[in-house]
């Protein structure tokens, strides 16, 4: 087992990765840049290296600093989190080629999962069921008007790499094409330095269902049932629940087994997602996360699985320490994001944190690196804490959820917690009845 981790990462989930490795006798190196010099993780850990100012691409994003910082510190592994660094198979490579250990994918599934048009193909070709579209990518408009009219309308042009909504573009007739696509090419070269765009079917009214797969690159694969993330807005997550409140059982475990035989086909090794676009009892995969998810801890509490633990003992080479038949789903988890925004208009409400109170109880789980007198930087993701609640049933959830919205505080700052107390209090949330545009109308419509 390792003795030393460094963490590429900052905020809830560096801390996340700091108090797994401390309950494995792990010791821990925290990165951060200048703005992040009091931050909680930083605080916290046995040592920390600054590697940059402010700006992401010279700090969380530097890939010489952070590797000379796990050089200088003698770390043995480094644990990307999500975001920044850790889909970049580019730097899981330069990792492993100089000894350290990546706790993730092997940078070839990275590379190729990356890549949603081959992502896409690799799927195909394990049985998994995709959305139809096109074969690869489509570089011109007479091709993609031929595919769209295959397909039939309306067609979503997407970026083949990169994601959050940007160089995605709905389409809904032949006139509409040509624009569309320039469009599209242009925003996917603009984020993501990659103009490539393919087509599929546009759904209309889908769930988002995503499956947690855990795999050791040594045969063993378990699934740990699935996530409902449909509520979104701009194409991000805001809420997710787990188990989905639309499968029934017949579905989860069909869905699940696929998965496995997927990721074990694939020779995957750490954790890793399924995403689904889930309508009319069809499962359409779209792609595939290979890190850590914002929204593990609800899989965790429905599961009794340390997601992040069993990375680090897969990275170390370790098998599986569980099979499908010791994981039992037990009650209904979920989780708010809750974010330094303003809960109507959404601006990033950065500032000090002048008080911050947690909720507690039975079933209540906070995950955030705030504290009093700390100040939430305006150079990062917005997400300051994630609230979590289990319960033996989503009727008992939501009543849990709903009293550890009210007694949770974060003053100084504005918060998405508002938002999240009317979501709940939605007749149709209340139901399970939503899919992924819902969240956007209710927005609209307040």
């Amino acid at each position: 087992m390792f003795e030393k981790i460094l963490i590429a990462n900052r905020g809830e989930i560096a801390l996340r990765i700091h108090r797994a490795c401390k309950e494995m006798s792990i010791a821990t190196v925290a990165v951060h840049s200048t703005a992040d010099a009091e931050a909680m993780h930083v605080r916290l850990a046995d040592e920390s290296v600054c590697i940059g100012p402010p700006a992401a691409s010279e700090s969380y994003l530097n890939i010489p600093a952070i590797v000379s910082a796990a050089t200088v510190t003698n770390a043995d592994a480094i644990h990307p989190g999500y975001g920044f660094l850790s889909e970049n198979a580019n730097f899981a490579r330069i990792v492993e080629e100089h000894d350290f250990a990546f706790i993730g994918p092997k940078s070839e599934h990275i590379a190729e999962m990356g890549d949603k048009v081959a992502a896409k193909a690799a799927m195909r070709a394990a049985n998994v069921p995709v959305v139809p579209g096109s074969d690869g990518a489509v570089s011109d408009a007479a091709e993609a008007t031929r595919v769209a009219e295959e397909i039939g309308y309306p067609v979503l042009i997407k970026a083949a790499s990169g994601g959050g909504g940007r160089g995605m573009k709905v389409v809904t007739n032949n006139d509409e094409v040509s624009a569309a696509l320039s469009m599209a090419q242009n925003e996917a070269k603009t984020n993501f330095g990659d103009a490539t765009v393919y087509l599929e079917k546009y759904l209309g009214q889908p769930r988002h269902i995503e499956v947690q797969v855990l795999a050791d690159g040594q045969g063993n694969a378990v699934h740990l049932f699935e996530r409902d993330c449909s509520l979104q807005r701009n194409h991000q997550k805001v809420l997710e629940e787990a188990p989905s409140p639309s499968l029934a059982e017949s579905e989860r475990q069909r869905i699940g087994e696929i998965c496995c035989a997927a990721a074990q086909r694939l020779g995957y090794r750490s954790a890793g997602t399924f995403e689904f676009l889930y309508e009319n009892g069809e499962f359409y995969f779209i792609e595939m996360n290979t890190r850590v998810q914002v929204e593990h801890p609800i899989t965790e509490m429905i599961c009794g699985v340390d997601i992040v633990r069993e990375m680090i003992r897969i990275a170390a080479g370790e098998p599986l320490s569980l099979r499908q038949k010791d994981i039992a789903l037990n009650g209904h988890a979920i989780e708010c994001r809750i974010n330094a925004e303003n809960p109507e208009t959404f601006a990033p409400s950065p500032g000090r944190i002048t008080e911050f109170h947690t909720p507690g109880g039975l079933g209540v789980r906070v995950d955030s690196a705030l504290y009093a007198g700390y100040t939430v930087p305006p150079y990062y993701d917005s997400l300051v804490a994630k609230l979590i609640v289990h319960a033996g049933s989503r009727e008992d959830c939501l009543l849990r959820l709903r009293r550890a919205l009210d007694e949770m505080v974060v003053s100084g700052i504005e918060t998405t917690i508002p938002l999240h107390q009317h979501v709940i209090d939605d007749a149709s949330f209340a139901a399970g009845d939503y899919d992924i545009h819902w969240l956007e109308k209710l927005v609209a419509d307040n």
